[in-house]
């Protein structure tokens, strides 16, 4: 005979048809429909277990202390912002790893995690899907190779995620906002970030992975640029669609995962590379390095995707005469006015394009430096919608192309960096 559990509501409308089963598997079940008001808190101090016939649709606040399992639909209504599901242990400072389950994606639209089991508090192995966001505050999600995905939807947000807590697996990002990848491993965050790409459909999936040095024996080869390749770690960043459009990639450096010798010169000659399926090598994908939050963008789109790390490139500066001055000041007095490329009208075919660090174009102009070709500070780019206002301070990357001549022809240079705008 099934004894029913007692389960904590406020504020629910819905039917129940059966809320549990025996004290000794402590689990509330659900077999039909369940609807939980957004004025509603509903918590369960047992296993949740929607059956194959159950139906959730929550837009108030669940709490749930033990594990979960879904094996139907499970989901806020359309439009909702007040779903608000929280996993963490019944009683503060209790450890133990809650499994999150089931053979059916499960729909959030705000998420906390607050689990203080070390190494791993949470065990997903089914899809979430998140369309507001996921609260990173106490423990680590795994995320199973097989049958797990954390999912975060267009305009969902990873909140303060950090060594304590973050995503140990593969995380999917579906739209087209900037978005930093929750990811890590072996206890470290270790973030990866793309640039927007150019549709609501497009996906993203990234991992990060610490100390696979198998992985790096069988992948040692380097292209004839590359003097110094990290072999303490890498990130996988894949586009499943061929459909999807194409972004930039901006990884990061440590003290703890990041070899001393590659943070020689890292303006210069640290670099994001690739490593190339078809010629089974790392090729240079480039590097624009910002050394105060230490990290490092491509400067223009990645041109293939899979594992990427950092590398110590050979740079070969052959056109010296160019000089840039990264510093743009638009104040009227005279100085750093504009951003000013020193000898560059000795190549008029040229062209300059600028992006903020989202990877977004705020400026492009072909012939640059003459008839007062030159960036002041204003957006130019095709998204502008206000032309009479500068642009918010900050640091922002150009992309230098241009053609040069000499005794052996004509051959196009591409050149990129970083510069700092100051409106204030």
């Amino acid at each position: 005979m099934k004894r029913y559990l007692q389960l904590f509501v406020c504020f629910l409308v819905g039917a129940l048809p059966v809320i549990g089963q025996s004290p000794y598997q402590n689990t509330m079940v659900n077999q039909g429909t369940l609807t939980i008001s957004k004025e509603a808190v509903v918590s369960t101090s047992y296993d949740f277990d929607n059956k194959e016939s159950g139906v959730v649709q929550s837009d108030g606040a669940t709490y749930y202390y033990r594990n979960f399992n879904n094996d139907n639909l499970y989901y806020p209504s359309t439009g909702s912002t007040s779903a608000h599901a929280v996993f963490t242990p019944l009683e503060e400072g209790e450890e133990g790893v809650q499994l999150i389950s089931g053979s059916k994606p499960s729909e959030f639209y705000r998420v906390t995690l607050n689990n203080p089991t070390p190494v791993k508090g949470f065990d997903l192995t089914n899809e979430m899907n998140v369309k507001g966001s996921v609260d990173f505050q106490r423990g680590i999600m795994h995320v199973d190779s097989l049958q797990g995905m954390l999912t975060f939807h267009p305009g969902a947000q990873a909140i303060d995620p950090s060594d304590q807590s973050h995503a140990d697996g593969y995380v999917e990002k579906i739209g087209k906002d900037s978005f930093t990848y929750p990811i890590g491993d072996k206890g470290l965050y270790r973030p990866a970030r793309i640039s927007s790409p150019p549709t609501e459909k497009d996906i993203y999936q990234s991992k990060y992975v610490l100390e696979d040095h198998q992985f790096f024996k069988s992948h040692s080869a380097t292209s004839t640029s590359i003097i110094l390749l990290n072999t303490q770690e890498y990130w996988k960043v894949e586009k499943p669609s061929a459909s999807s459009g194409d972004i930039m990639l901006t990884l990061s450096w440590d003290d703890r995962t990041t070899l001393s010798d590659l943070l020689t010169d890292p303006e210069e000659r640290l670099h994001i590379v690739r490593w190339d399926e078809k010629e089974e090598l790392w090729v240079d994908e480039g590097g624009i390095v910002s050394v105060d939050s230490k990290e490092v963008t491509t400067p223009s789109h990645v041109k293939g995707y899979g594992y990427f790390t950092l590398a110590k490139v050979d740079v070969r500066l052959a056109d010296k005469d160019l000089v840039v001055y990264n510093l743009v000041t638009p104040d009227g007095d005279g100085k750093n006015d504009y951003f000013l490329i020193d000898n560059l009208h000795r190549y008029p075919n040229n062209r300059v394009e600028i992006y903020n660090r989202w990877g977004v174009k705020v400026y492009e102009a072909s012939g640059y430096g003459s008839s007062d070709t030159v960036f002041k500070g204003y957006s130019e780019g095709r998204t502008t919608v206000n032309k009479n206002e500068y642009l918010p301070s900050g640091t922002y990357y150009y992309i230098l192309t241009y053609e040069k001549s000499d005794k052996n022809g004509s051959r196009t240079i591409k050149k990129s960096g970083y510069l700092h705008l100051e409106t204030n």
